[in-house]
């Protein structure tokens, strides 16, 4: 049985890195796009080609990566009794603020694929260095365990 449970260990570990990487790629490119419709003008089929690979990008990449991580990243947490780790409070706050993020800017490309730049172009720049920082801090955190 310990076996199973060990086997079992291994493979949500595995999942939840791959859609974590998934996840975060999709993080990366989503301002990058927003930077390249930041100059269109609306309603032209330049706006509505980049509204299309956002769209997608959100539907085939970031939406089901991040429900999978979120999913994966519960069951292990559930598995070695990381809520009572501080390590793992942490890391989980990060999770959440990154989960933000996603939302935020999510959000802000709807608007921009309606039309609206409600950001500047130096502000995505700005915006997309997020989950790098994020990232990096959560791995530390997941692999040093400092309290």
């Amino acid at each position: 049985m310990q076996d199973v449970l060990a086997m079992t260990y291994l493979w949500l570990k595995a999942g939840h890195v791959i859609f974590m990487v998934f996840w975060l790629a999709g993080l990366f490119m989503l301002p990058r796009q927003m930077i390249y419709l930041h100059p269109a003008t609306p309603d032209t089929d330049e706006t509505a080609l980049w509204g299309k690979r956002i769209g997608l990008l959100r539907k085939i990449i970031l939406t089901p990566s991040l429900v999978v991580v979120w999913l994966l990243g519960l069951a292990l947490a559930v598995s070695i009794g990381a809520f009572t780790q501080g390590w793992f409070h942490a890391k989980l706050l990060l999770v959440i603020l990154l989960t933000g993020y996603h939302g935020y800017m999510v959000a802000q490309s709807k608007k921009m694929v309606a039309g609206k730049r409600p950001l500047s172009e130096k502000q995505l720049r700005m915006l997309g260095e997020v989950p790098g920082i994020l990232l990096a801090l959560i791995v530390v955190l997941v692999i040093v365990k400092p309290f």
